[in-house]
């Protein structure tokens, strides 16, 4: 049986024996909720929401993570790839948007054969919502399969990835990953509705006493695609509540007014269009409800 290799972790699991990988899984799908969302950007969730899928399992791993209750422990319902299929459908056919695939990278060979199989049965664009911590190869297991990318960009600083997610490489990794995003979807484009069809909306969660690593982020992601053909979701969402008492001192607290209108500034002034939050998207209440 091969030994998993699916992300940049290349962990070695035999996954399909039930080893357990650096995902937190082993060889079943497993899903913690799949419900219209309405907390997504305006043209992703729109009117009716973006059929959102959370998986279980994550192969990056934050001290922060928000969703930690079904990152690191896996929780939710195991599912076949047949499940998986009809699921999807039966999403789609609440009248949803699109459908929003969410943390499935550890999934990915699998979840690229469900595709396969339903994808011309579907309407609406299909969404891969990411870390940005992907193994290329792995990546092009989804092209043609995939309309729109939903990637995170998180650290340019290696100190702090590692401190923050264990993965001193995620900039180099993330770099190659946005690249082959860019290359199957190509740039944004809006339908008549308003609504994305297709292209990128590359993530960027601001973090307290981070200020400078945001700057050199947004820098980054300038020289690495043309602001023209991508939008930007600059967060202000990060909230303190899911951070452990061990967590580095800046972490404990809030972002400041001064800290995200500088980033939101420098994101304009680097000629990025996009999205921002408003100060009350800081709250444990945004975080969807797996029980």
């Amino acid at each position: 049986m091969p030994r998993c290799t699916l992300c940049p972790r290349k962990c070695g699991a035999v996954r399909e024996n039930g080893e357990i990988g650096a995902c937190h899984t082993g060889r079943e799908i497993v899903v913690a909720l799949a419900a219209p969302h309405h907390f997504e950007e305006p043209p992703i969730s729109g009117q009716k929401g973006s059929g959102a899928v959370f998986f279980g399992g994550c192969s990056l791993g934050c001290i922060f993570c928000q969703n930690q209750e079904i990152s690191r422990e896996a929780k939710g319902r195991a599912m076949t790839e047949d499940e998986l299929g009809n699921l999807l459908l039966s999403l789609a056919e609440q009248g949803v948007h699109n459908l929003n695939l969410v943390t499935g990278t550890h999934y990915t060979d699998r979840i690229a054969r469900v595709l396969k199989k339903i994808k011309p049965h579907l309407s609406i664009p299909v969404i891969w919502n990411s870390s940005g911590y992907e193994n290329p190869d792995t990546l092009r297991l989804l092209e043609g399969l995939i309309d729109i990318y939903l990637p995170d960009y998180k650290y340019v600083s290696r100190d702090l990835s590692a401190a923050l997610s264990g993965a001193p490489d995620y900039r180099e990794t993330a770099d190659q990953a946005l690249l082959e995003m860019y290359r199957q979807v190509g740039p944004v484009r809006l339908g008549e509705d308003g609504m994305l069809k297709r292209g990128m909306v590359v993530r960027h969660l601001a973090l307290p006493g981070c200020r400078r690593d945001t700057e050199a982020v947004l820098h980054a992601l300038r020289d690495l695609l043309p602001t023209s053909d991508i939008l930007l979701s600059l967060m202000r969402q990060y909230t303190p509540d899911f951070a452990p008492p061990t967590a580095p001192k800046h972490l404990l607290r809030r972002l400041t007014s001064f800290e995200y209108d500088a980033a939101t500034a420098l994101a304009a002034e680097l000629g990025f269009r996009g999205f921002t939050q408003g100060k009350d998207a800081a709250s444990r209440s945004f975080t969807p409800d797996f029980s």
